[in-house]
C-alpha cells in the first residue's frame, strides 16, 4: 500500500525528521561553514581533548535524597561530602570512575587531569581505584592524578593524609579555601612539598566571584617565594574578573614573572548566586580572553559530574569550550583549539 507524504508524517512522525535530516545534508553546499565541526576536527589532529580538571571519584552521585542539597553553599557542599567518601568502598568509586572515563572517551578525550579525594574520611580508597583505572585504561588514556583534601592539612590526621596522598599522585593538589584563614601557611606547605617531590601544583582559587577575594595574587607571590616558577597553575580564577582593570594587569606581570597558567570549568560556574557587591561587568569565568593576550596558558576541565556540586552536570567537553568561547567573546578558532588540546597538557606537565 502506498502512503502520501502526509500520511507517512501522521503515522511515523519520528522517522520524518532523519528524512529531513539527510536531506538537508544533501543539500547542503560544500563549503558550508560549520564551525563546530571545523573546531573538532581540529582538536582531533592535536591528539584529542584535554580535560584538565574533574573529581570523577564523586561523578554519578546525585540522588533523589541528596539533590535537596544542590543549593548550598560551595563551601558547604566541601563537607556535605563526608558520609558519601566514608561509606563508599573501593570498588563504588573505582565503577563511577570507570564511568566517567567511559564518557570521556566516548567524546574523543585523550588525557585527564582529576583530583581525588585523600582524606580522613575516604582514606586511601580513592587512590587504589585510581590506580586499578589507570591499569585498565592505560591503553586508552592518559591520566594525571591530583590529591584533593577538604578539611584542610592543619590537624595531624589531615597532614599524614595529605602527606600520603603527595606520595602517590601526579600534581599536588590544593584547595585554599579549606585553609580557613590561613592561607599562607597552607601555600607554603603545599609548594614545599610539591618542590620536594619534584611536582607540580593544582589550586583552586578565586571560586566565589567576589572582588573580597585576592588568592590569585596570594598564590602567585608564592610562587616567587618558593622558586615554583613554571610548576603551578589556578583553577577557576573567577573573582578575578571582579576586579578593576589595574589589579587585573598587575595580576597578569606576576603571572608571567611566574610562569603561571590557569585551568577555567566555564560550565561549572554558571550558577554563581547573585551579590549585591558592586563590581566591574563581568561574566562567572576568569577573564581568559586577557589571559590569552599576556600569552598565559588556559586549559578546561569538565570540573563535577552529576554530583551534589553540579547535579545536571553532564561532562561534556564540548559544552564547556562552546561556554568559554562565548563568556569571552575568544572568536579565534586556533586559541579555541589550545585550550583544548596543547596549553591543556601543558598545564598537566605533559
Amino acid at each position: 500500500m502506498l502512503y502520501s507524504v502526509n500520511t507517512v508524517i501522521d503515522i511515523f512522525p519520528e522517522y520524518c525528521y532523519f528524512y529531513y535530516e539527510i536531506k538537508m545534508k544533501k543539500d547542503q553546499k560544500s563549503d558550508f561553514f560549520d564551525l563546530k565541526e571545523i573546531i573538532l576536527q581540529k582538536i582531533k589532529k592535536n591528539g584529542g581533548w584535554v580535560n584538565c580538571h574533574a573529581h570523577i571519584d564523586r561523578a554519578f552521585t546525585i540522588t533523589e535524597d541528596n539533590f535537596k542539597l544542590a543549593n548550598k553553599y560551595r563551601h558547604e557542599k566541601w563537607l556535605l561530602n563526608a558520609e558519601l567518601r566514608k561509606t563508599s568502598t573501593t570498588n563504588q568509586i573505582y565503577d563511577r570512575m570507570s564511568r566517567a572515563t567511559e564518557l570521556l572517551l566516548s567524546q574523543g578525550v585523550s588525557v585527564c587531569g582529576t583530583f581525588i579525594d585523600v582524606d580522613p574520611d575516604v582514606k586511601d580508597k580513592a587512590i587504589k581505584a585510581s590506580q586499578k583505572l589507570r591499569e585498565t585504561y592505560k591503553k586508552d588514556m592518559t591520566f594525571k592524578f591530583i590529591n584533593q583534601s577538604s578539611y584542610g592539612i592543619f590537624t595531624k590526621e589531615t597532614r599524614e593524609w595529605f602527606d600520603r596522598g603527595a606520595e602517590y599522585v601526579d600534581i599536588i593538589g590544593g584547595l585554599l579555601k579549606s585553609a580557613a584563614g590561613q592561607g599562607d601557611e597552607y601555600l607554603d606547605i603545599l609548594l614545599s612539598t610539591a618542590k620536594e617531590k619534584k611536582k607540580m601544583v593544582h589550586v583552586h582559587i578565586d571560586e566565589l566571584n567576589t572582588p573580597d577575594e585576592k588568592e590569585t595574587e596570594m598564590l602567585l607571590k608564592k610562587i616567587l617565594e618558593h622558586d615554583m616558577e613554571g610548576k603551578v597553575v589556578g583553577i577557576h580564577g573567577i573573582s578575578l574578573n571582579t576586579h578593576r582593570q589595574g589589579y587585573r594587569k598587575m595580576n597578569y606581570k606576576l603571572m608571567k614573572l611566574a610562569s603561571f597558567m590557569m585551568i577555567s570549568c566555564p560550565m561549572s560556574w554558571l550558577d554563581s548566586r547573585r551579590s549585591e557587591t558592586r563590581a566591574p561587568i563581568h561574566n562567572p569565568i576568569a577573564p581568559v580572553d586577557e589571559l590569552l593576550k599576556h600569552n598565559i596558558p588556559v586549559g578546561i576541565g569538565v570540573d563535577n559530574i552529576a554530583d551534589i556540586f553540579l547535579p545536571l552536570n553532564d561532562g561534556n567537553m564540548w559544552a564547556d569550550l562552546k561556554a568559554l568561547i562565548y563568556e569571552n567573546r575568544l572568536y579565534d578558532i586556533d586559541e579555541a583549539v589550545k585550550i583544548a588540546t596543547s596549553y591543556g597538557r601543558k598545564t598537566l606537565g605533559i
